[in-house]
């Protein structure tokens, strides 16, 4: 039996300013920090072997905080922009509301809330998902078969793709959930990666 641990990072600085983040490199806002240790006070007396996290100052930022807060500091991590948060294109920087009066309330909601179809220059969901998995199968996967335990800090869209792909939900079922920030949820898995239990420490 093996652990997986996922946390969305704490809340960024576009976040609390309502902004379309994506790709760009923002830190976490002082509310973040909070969220951060807060899961990692959680998450004493679990004991982790690998760590995983994007290429994001504000996911790497929440990884670090949490291993301070558990005593695993020196736990092997990997940063790969494999993980990185969905690429919102034209989007990024963009304040959800102004965003709205540019394109229009139901345009905006479609490239949000769809699985297939991306805003200008940016990713959906399925194209996120599309680079999240392979790397889940080729990286991840092989240490939980291990029975090894994983963290994995990340974003809302690439660990929306890492749920769907673990609880087997169809891309109507993915689109109504929601990954709070600097919440972790615990799965414990078998063997072949299925689900004995899973719940968010909150």
């Amino acid at each position: 039996m093996s652990k997986l641990v996922i946390v969305r990072h704490g809340q960024s600085q576009w976040n609390k300013e309502n902004r379309f983040t994506g790709w760009i490199d923002v830190d976490l806002a002082e509310k973040g920090v909070e969220e951060a240790i807060n899961a990692g006070k959680r998450l004493k007396g679990f004991s982790f072997d690998y760590a995983f996290t994007s290429a994001l100052i504000r996911a790497q930022r929440t990884l670090d905080l949490i291993l301070e807060q558990i005593e695993q500091t020196d736990l092997p991590v990997k940063k790969d922009q494999a993980l990185n948060e969905r690429m919102y294109g034209d989007l990024q920087g963009t304040n959800k509301d102004e965003a709205r009066e540019q394109f229009g309330e139901k345009q905006v909601h479609i490239w949000r809330r769809s699985f297939d179809i991306a805003p200008p220059n940016g990713e959906s969901l399925k194209d996120t998902a599309d680079r999240v998995l392979p790397y889940f199968e080729k990286e991840i996967v092989p240490l939980l078969k291990q029975g090894k335990n994983v963290l994995i800090a990340a974003h809302g869209n690439s660990l929306r793709a890492l749920i769907m792909s673990l609880e087997k939900l169809d891309k109507d079922e993915i689109l109504k959930v929601e990954v709070p920030t600097g919440e972790p949820k615990i799965y414990e898995l078998d063997a072949d990666l299925n689900i004995l239990s899973s719940n968010y420490l909150n």
